[in-house]
């Protein structure tokens, strides 16, 4: 077996937006190098003066250079058929990956990570950059940050951890195996503890904060997703370099997965999780007064600078509570908006309207009606609780909706007594609503009504 050990340097920290500098390979076949290859690269794009003052590479050595396109079908030559080694391995591949490719040849090599495989060899040590490994093992580096002294360290490194190896190679390379998928410091022990349930997974930095909440319907799958692939833009390359632990919540079905998500990005409000932070009601209850004088209630799409009176997921959901409001309370489905004929609405004709909508019944008749609704309406609102499979065969999940409002969740014994709701909720655990939960709730209630009971 040989092995193509590799080292780059960049403009940048992602593949899309940055070019290569700087590149140097070894060819290794487990016992010596047998074949070096180095150069600079002009990357055509200016170089930034960080970069400059990091690696010592400026615009003026590189103006000569090569550009990749020139040298892309030796450096492919070089990888194609051999392991792909390299320190954090994930990022010089996806540079190389991602060159290539834009010059035509399609890079599909196993790879292997030296910072991966120094976790498993070497356990413990404090810090597994190439500076601080090779301190403690006593290699000696000449000129960090550029291709040839750090490809020559990896190589010493390389052949350090062979020596040692007692099998983690051939595993780590196996086809099945996740190894070089995963992050670099995340360990695969970690991974592999991770069950195939639905649930909510936190991502964790190495000072164990929680930088991404995620939920799932098989958790163990989801996280393996979040590695798949080489995007090369930045925010997922930072972010999957950040990735120190990763642990999990099991729940009973998908849908208290992505309630407890919702919660807990709340709560925590992670750095990587954007799309929860934006979530906005789709339609809302409002109200106004008409020029005749009438106070209208109507359902209209969610406005950002308006306050609803009670939002909804879907526009027929709020239709259906509207109507309850106007046959419960004699209101003019036409001063509602609900209906749009010319005339006199059709609850007038059988008596179920007192004829606001032909100004019949005046405004300081009609508007009273109105506002006893709106104190009244949260009694119209559903109270209900949702049952469905438990985390084991002992127990089923359980989730509470009070006047139109999540109250909470939790796991109840399958004998529980529904009719003594305060032992019930003993078992649950509070959350606060919002709006994103309600539409979850009440889209699942619609989709399974046998798992509906109203309270």
């Amino acid at each position: 077996m040989e092995y193509a050990i590799v080292d780059i340097e960049t403009t940048g920290g992602y593949a899309a937006g940055n070019g290569i500098t700087e590149i140097a390979i070894h060819i290794y076949d487990g016992m010596s190098t047998t074949f070096t290859y180095e150069s600079l690269i002009n990357p055509q794009m200016p170089i930034p003066l960080y970069i400059t003052a990091l690696t010592g590479i400026d615009d003026d050595m590189v103006r000569d250079a090569p550009s990749f396109a020139e040298i892309a079908e030796e450096v492919y030559s070089l990888l194609e058929g051999r392991v792909f080694v390299a320190h954090n391995v994930n990022f010089d591949y996806s540079f190389l990956k991602h060159q290539l490719a834009t010059c035509g040849y399609q890079l599909t090599v196993p790879k292997l990570c030296t910072v991966r495989l120094s976790r498993r060899l070497y356990p413990g040590f404090l810090s597994y950059s190439l500076g601080k490994l090779c301190q403690q093992l006593q290699i000696t580096i000449h000129e960090r940050h550029r291709a040839a002294g750090d490809v020559k360290a990896t190589t010493i490194l390389f052949s350090k951890l062979l020596a040692k190896d007692k099998g983690e190679v051939q595993t780590m390379l196996r086809r099945a195996s996740k190894e070089q998928v995963l992050p670099p410091h995340l360990p695969k022990e970690n991974f592999d503890k991770l069950p195939t349930t639905p649930g909510v997974y936190y991502f964790r930095n190495q000072k164990g904060k929680v930088i991404y909440v995620g939920k799932a319907k098989n958790i163990k799958h989801r996280v393996a997703a979040h590695f798949s692939g080489q995007n090369p833009n930045p925010q997922r390359q930072n972010f999957i370099r950040d990735i120190h632990t990763v642990d999990f919540v099991s729940c009973g079905t998908e849908l208290m997965s992505f309630l407890l998500e919702a919660a807990e990005i709340k709560k925590l409000w992670p750095e990587n999780n954007r799309a929860l932070k934006r979530f906005e009601p789709k339609f809302g209850l409002y109200s106004y007064e008409d020029q005749k004088g009438y106070q209208r209630l109507i359902i209209d799409k969610h406005k950002r600078f308006q306050q609803s009176l009670h939002s909804f997921g879907s526009i027929s959901e709020g239709y259906n509570f509207l109507n309850k409001l106007v046959n419960a309370y004699r209101l003019c489905p036409k001063l509602c908006a609900i209906q749009r004929l010319p005339g006199s609405c059709l609850l007038y004709g059988n008596g179920a309207c007192d004829g606001a909508c032909i100004d019949e019944e005046a405004p300081e008749l009609y508007n009273p009606k109105v506002v006893q609704a709106l104190r009244d309406f949260e009694k119209l609102l559903p109270s209900f609780v949702l049952l469905d499979k438990g985390r084991n065969d002992d127990e089923q999940s359980c989730i509470w909706v009070e006047k139109g409002k999540f109250y909470g969740m939790g796991y109840i014994p399958y004998e529980s007594d529904l009719n003594h709701p305060n032992l019930i909720k003993d078992h649950l655990e509070r959350y606060a609503s919002n709006d994103y939960m309600m539409q979850l709730i009440m889209n699942y209630a619609t989709k399974h009504p046998e798992k509906t009971i109203s309270l």
